[in-house]
């Protein structure tokens, strides 16, 4: 007699939705390839095309990207669990289209602003719901390789895309050329994600049928702002969560709008600086293929402990420097401690909501990481006009050691493989 739990519903797992998984591996490179057409371009934009000179005023675009996606977020769990995950897919990538266009197009600076919260919309929405799908689809057992294979396809797409915008604009300019790799992603995106992308929301549904809490409470009926106060600040592998996140996306901003300027400021060819705002996400994008398995193996709370403090010595590290190749390894290290940390906070958070209101978790969690790209753009703008570049990486270096420390201190593990090579999760709040 079969159990329960294979009786009924959608099946759970990483081979018996490997079609389909891959698929949203391949929607997610396309979404990291949108945000990877700016890395090396609009930072030099801002400077060369529109005669910026304050880095506040230069990151204004990074804010605003940030405070659209971390609301965005929040908003799309919230629609996932509402509407179902495939139309707030694709209603992300309609509102993608226009990005490119805008880009290529914009006479004044403000236009670049708005393109840029169009893209933060879009980011968080369709970044969001690849990986609730994701979630959905592979159960406990392989969450944290999900989440690896989920994010690494992202930000190698980043980084790839990084590097082609870079050297074409080396050869062609800033516009046009360098966006128009935009306007196929975003075809592609709308295309695969309207036609192939299959709805999750079942899945999710039936393994709330099985799961197991581990409190008396029944924590499925958590309203939406139960789940935001437990995400922010109760729970503590939640709100630990949520605060490094959002330091690491702080210390991603920090890389997207600083980095180039400082490199090229230092005598640093376009070609060489391509390179380096490429390595640090190319790195990410590797290392989570296997730092996400390693989770669901070694754990959680160590990884992120120890990739916070990574990500915090390589920033000192190119605070201190001043040529190519100590800053080519600092942005090794980078990247190694961001793919310790990126794909483990979100199986954290997989295993600790219940997947009732997992969604949501996952929207308040994204919500306070994406935050930290405004977070970054604002205070390390602000650091740079006052003291200085170099002193604002400084700065931001030893907020990342506290934010390692506090993980260390307050979070608890949340997934601890048996011996029978099975998952053993703890259920909050």
């Amino acid at each position: 007699m079969t159990s329960p739990s294979h009786s009924v519903g959608p099946v759970l797992g990483l081979r018996a939705n490997a079609a389909q998984f891959t698929l949203l591996v391949a929607v997610n490179a396309l979404v990291g390839g949108m945000l990877g057409q700016e890395r090396t371009v609009l930072p030099l934009l801002a400077t060369e095309v529109f005669g910026l000179d304050s880095y506040t005023a230069a990151l204004t675009y990074i804010l605003a990207f940030g405070l659209a996606k971390a609301a965005t977020n929040y908003l799309a769990g919230t629609w996932s669990d509402r509407y179902g995950r495939k139309p707030v897919l694709v209603a992300g990538w309609l509102v993608a289209v226009p990005v490119p266009l805008l880009l290529i197009w914009a006479p004044a600076w403000w236009i670049v602003v708005a393109a840029n919260v169009l893209l933060g919309i879009s980011q968080g929405l369709t970044w969001s719901t690849t990986v609730i799908m994701k979630i959905d689809l592979v159960g406990p057992r392989r969450r944290g390789l999900a989440m690896g294979l989920n994010e690494s396809a992202g930000y190698l797409a980043v980084a790839i895309t990084a590097l082609i915008t870079g050297n074409i604009a080396a050869h062609s300019g800033l516009r046009p050329e360098p966006f128009l790799i935009g306007v196929a992603y975003a075809a592609l995106g709308v295309g695969l994600s309207t036609l192939a992308v299959r709805e999750t929301r079942s899945h999710a549904v039936h393994e709330a049928t099985v799961h197991k809490a581990t409190t008396h409470a029944d924590p499925s009926r958590l309203s939406a702002g139960q789940v935001f106060t437990q995400t922010s600040f109760r729970e503590p592998a939640l709100s630990s969560a949520s605060q490094a996140g959002l330091v690491n996306n702080l210390n991603d901003g920090l890389a997207w709008g600083v980095f180039p300027v400082l490199f090229t400021a230092a005598g640093l060819t376009l070609g060489q600086t391509g390179i380096l705002v490429a390595l640090y996400p190319a790195v990410w994008g590797l290392g989570q293929l296997a730092t996400g398995a390693l989770s669901d193996r070694w754990g959680r709370k160590h990884l992120i402990t120890a990739g916070m403090l990574f990500q915090a010595a390589a920033l000192a590290l190119i605070a201190a420097s001043d040529t190519f190749g100590p800053w080519a390894v600092a942005a090794v290290v980078l990247g190694i401690g961001t793919a310790m940390v990126y794909p483990t906070l979100l199986a954290s958070i997989g295993d600790v909501a219940h997947p009732s209101w997992r969604a949501r978790a996952v929207g308040v969690y994204r919500f306070w990481r994406d935050l930290g790209f405004a977070v970054g753009a604002l205070l390390t703008g602000l650091l740079a006009d006052a003291f200085g570049i170099r002193e604002a990486v400084w700065g931001v270096a030893l907020l990342t050691a506290s934010s390692g420390i506090l993980v260390a201190v307050r979070m608890y593990e949340t997934h601890q493989p048996t011996k029978s090579g099975t998952a053993r999760t703890r259920t909050g709040p």
